[in-house]
């Protein structure tokens, strides 16, 4: 068989990035969706920085079914790993009609189109813990009942049952991964633990004073990236039938736990600089998220491999260098 070629939506986003460099190093031919304003914006691509001469990006829209019609022509993947979502937390009827249409649309017509251009394609969609919302138990499998409370989640499980229809109906390879949080130094800066190491970094640098945060209570299963990726490929590779994989450490850790150890990683006391603000509180959540994912450990052979501590203190020292490289730069 020749060298397999991927294609990645999302691809500039962190686990994109990761799992590009994944591919690449088993040798395949990466192709990734990208909009056309990323391609003109070289720091929209800086996950990717350290393999983009070796990756074929296409200017795309994974909202227009003739513009991914055309593509999975050209490319005809053997794997294609569907990342890309709109994840904009808003109340907003506008938005919320937008992430529906970008959400659900763009998985229809992925698959639609490899269904009629490369039905032997396997395919991986992005699932979300988001689609268990208000969970019956915890911890949640794969025989939980789903229960989302956002729109956000919503749109996930309906693209969760549109995978489901075309594996059952047109005995496509097609699985989702169902994960829970996931972070590294390439999570964007507006999700919790990236504003905690980069903020934590910045009043270390005395380029911040403080840090506002809502609940320190709040509690996640926050796994690492890069294993994450692996996982998914695992999922695209296994002998056994297309299924659907909770991928989770089992493990909830706190916010303040993770203020502990980011600030402690620079010899800081998190008490002295954090501020609650009701703002920043979420509803309350009576069961807790956090994933079982014994059924990936057993049929795929996959855990989370790193601890949670070791994840955020490599979170912080990324931060605090990139910090120092901007102001080195500038000067």
């Amino acid at each position: 068989m020749g060298q397999k070629r991927a294609l990645i939506t999302g691809i500039s986003g962190q686990d994109g990035s990761y799992l590009a460099e994944l591919l690449l190093s088993k040798g395949y031919e990466v192709h990734g969706i990208v909009r056309k304003s990323t391609l003109e914006v070289k720091e929209r691509l800086r996950n990717l920085s350290p393999v983009l001469d070796r990756l074929q990006l296409h200017a795309s829209s994974i909202e227009n079914h003739l513009s991914l019609y055309k593509l999975i022509s050209e490319i005809e993947p053997d794997e294609c790993y569907h990342l890309a979502a709109s994840s904009f937390v808003s109340y907003d009827f506008d938005d919320e009609a937008s992430i529906i249409n970008i959400n659900f649309n763009s998985t229809h017509f992925l698959l639609s189109c490899l269904k009629e251009l490369s039905p032997q394609c396997r395919f991986y969609f992005a699932g979300s813990s988001e689609m268990f919302g208000h969970a019956d138990s915890s911890p949640q499998n794969e025989t939980t009942r789903f229960n989302p409370r956002s729109i956000y989640g919503i749109s996930k499980l309906s693209s969760y049952h549109v995978v489901k229809n075309y594996r059952e109906y047109h005995k496509m390879f097609a699985c989702t991964g169902i994960s829970y949080n996931h972070e590294s130094p390439r999570r964007g800066l507006e999700y919790v633990t990236r504003k905690i190491s980069s903020t934590a970094a910045k009043i270390f640098l005395g380029l911040a004073d403080h840090l506002e945060l809502g609940n320190l209570n709040a509690q996640r299963d926050w796994g690492y990236a890069p294993s994450y990726v692996e996982a998914m490929w695992r999922m695209l590779n296994q002998s056994e039938r297309p299924q659907d994989f909770v991928l989770a450490t089992g493990q909830t850790h706190t916010i303040e736990e993770l203020l502990k150890i980011a600030f402690e990683n620079l010899d800081l006391d998190y008490k002295k600089y954090v501020r609650t603000d009701s703002k920043f509180f979420r509803p309350s959540e009576d069961t807790r998220l956090v994933g079982d994912a014994s059924k990936a450990r057993k049929l795929l052979d996959w855990q989370c491999d790193k601890s949670f501590e070791t994840m955020i203190r490599e979170m912080v020292d990324a931060d605090l260098k990139r910090l120092k490289n901007q102001a080195n730069s500038s000067n």
